[in-house]
């Protein structure tokens, strides 16, 4: 009790945007990286292409929501103040980020990192369908019981290493539908629509159990001042909600985005092993002969009419 309320003896203020050290460097070294490897360094790397700037954007992006989920305002509202914000959190860095860094990355710049000694043999079972569902239930069901989320929020170290989990685990959640490696290569189109539906559906059950509760879960935001109108139930039902409505929202964009990715006619076709004449292999498919057929009808009438 008297760790919490020295914890909790914080002010808040949306101007203030506090960038932690230990964040920082990380992100930057991390955002270094990419664009080296995308600049600079590109001709070291094995069957490199020039980057293309929609790539360089949707990393920016990711970056920045990276920045703006764990630092800043809402860091601070996380932390000390309210569970709904830390859903924010999670939200954007386990379901929103990923994606888009996954775009972002070109199979070369990949490559190299997954050809260090165990770890694609690691990620060759993690993104399987049924195991990155298990892992990723696993690891987001077990953060949110209350005694590991109570500790983790009271150790720093374990803060950070929760942190790093959920962004992991959404970079799995998100590797069958949008892999860089044809090596570890995407789900075809309709198991990909299977595969996002089925996969969020326990994180919907513990988003209910939470919502409908009457008592609190989380001694850390019991103990938090309140500088919102929010009561500790109020505050753990939005989180609920936050965790329920916009993280069914993603998941049904993630589903719709795969839908229309897979409905294109070249990537239908080159599924089924097929592919129309000209379009560089597989099994030629010949056009129907109804035009030749309709242009010979046409000629017999027009030579009738003027017999006539």
């Amino acid at each position: 009790m008297f760790l919490a309320l020295i914890l909790h003896n914080r002010e808040f203020a949306w101007s203030n945007w506090v960038v932690y050290p230990e964040f920082l460097i990380g992100w930057l070294i991390a955002v270094a990286a990419y664009f080296l490897a995308a600049g600079p360094l590109r001709p070291l790397f094995r069957d490199s292409e020039r980057v293309p700037l929609r790539q360089v954007a949707l990393f920016t992006f990711a970056m920045l929501l990276m920045l703006v989920a764990l630092q800043g305002p809402l860091h601070e509202l996380s932390d000390y103040f309210l569970f709904s914000a830390h859903m924010v959190q999670h939200l954007l860095i386990m379901l929103v980020m990923p994606p888009f860094l996954l775009l972002s990355l070109p199979a070369w710049m990949v490559r190299p990192v997954l050809g260090a000694t165990g770890i694609r043999s690691v990620m060759r079972i993690a993104t399987k369908p049924v195991s990155a569902f298990l892992l990723v239930n696993l690891v987001f069901g077990i953060w949110h019981f209350s005694q590991p989320y109570d500790l983790m929020m009271r150790n720093h170290d374990i803060h950070v290493a929760m942190h790093l989990m959920i962004m992991a685990v959404g970079l799995i959640l998100w590797w069958p539908v949008m892999s860089p490696l044809p090596e570890l290569p995407r789900l075809p189109g309709p198991a990909q629509l299977l595969y996002l539906f089925v996969l969020g559906i326990p994180m919907m059950v513990v988003a209910v159990v939470i919502a409908y509760s009457n008592t609190h879960f989380y001694t850390w935001y019991a103990e938090a001042p309140r500088i919102f109108p929010l009561t500790v139930i109020d505050d753990q039902r939005l989180g609920a909600l936050i965790m329920w409505v916009p993280g069914a929202l993603v998941m049904w964009i993630g589903i719709s985005f795969a839908y229309f990715r897979w409905s294109r006619p070249e990537v239908m076709e080159d599924e089924s092993g097929t592919t129309t004449p000209g379009s560089g292999g597989g099994v030629l498919i010949s056009p129907p002969p109804y035009p030749a057929m309709v242009e010979e009808f046409s000629f017999k009438r027009l030579r009738r009419s003027k017999e006539q």
